[in-house]
């Protein structure tokens, strides 16, 4: 698969899927495997997607990968074009500023619903802070994103509302793609790491006020980093 502009890193394959032990269907899993690959930029944007290759990596048959890509094309995530072929979509910042809104509204409100309750159990999210923290000395931009990702998730989940957590994580697959992005940036890590800190003091003390203001700057971040990154990689983006 050819990228259009130098990837951030795409040394990780993907992943085969294994017969399902479920009755998921096998296209959601490979519709699982693309968005993960996309997002996370192993497979990065401009990147071709033959179907023969992808079938082969995936070790899938043509009729269930077909069926993710079409669900893929829905989401925004490639662009189908009859009789030429089958790419990662690049990165368009309106979709990236619709994004950041949805998750901002819903963290604002998920931060302060958590606030409001009697107990405020930190355990996790200081043990998730703590993971975030040896990520970055190992420099595993992976490990550490998954440690972001959960400590995001753990407060949906104080909140009572994990699922609204999962209906933000299918709206920010393109923000997601900027944020990954961004984080080679030595000082990109430490800095998400300071406010994650800091919300979580604000959290454990209950303070709402303060805690919104943090949320709100860490959830504009990586669009304010977004004029640079197009700079550096002009071929990711589009209009």
């Amino acid at each position: 698969m050819k990228s259009n502009g130098s990837p951030a890193d795409t040394s990780s394959p993907l992943t085969p899927i294994a017969r399902p032990r479920t009755r998921t269907r096998t296209s959601d899993r490979v519709h699982d495997e693309l968005a993960a690959a996309i997002r996370d930029l192993r497979l990065p944007p401009g990147a071709s997607m033959s179907e023969n290759e992808l079938a082969e990596r995936l070790k899938v048959s043509r009729t269930p990968l077909r069926e993710a890509i079409a669900r893929l094309a829905d989401d925004g995530l490639v662009t189908v074009v009859p009789q030429v072929g089958t790419r990662v979509a690049l990165i368009r910042l309106h979709d990236v500023e619709e994004a950041r809104f949805v998750r901002e509204s819903l963290e604002l409100a998920a931060f302060e619903s958590a606030c409001e309750r009697s107990e405020r159990d930190v355990t996790v999210l200081r043990e998730l802070l703590e993971e975030q923290e040896r990520s970055h000395r190992r420099n595993d931009l992976d490990a550490f994103f998954a440690a972001d990702e959960a400590l995001h998730a753990q407060i949906f989940a104080l909140a009572g509302y994990p699922g609204a957590w999962q209906a933000v994580q299918r709206m920010k697959l393109q923000l997601d793609r900027l944020r990954r992005l961004s984080l080679p940036e030595a000082a990109t890590v430490r800095g998400l790491i300071d406010e994650h800190r800091a919300i979580v003091d604000a959290f454990e003390a209950g303070d709402i006020t303060t805690g919104r203001e943090l949320i709100s700057r860490h959830a504009r971040r990586a669009l304010e980093k977004a004029p640079g990154l197009r700079a550096k990689h002009p071929g990711y983006f589009t209009e």
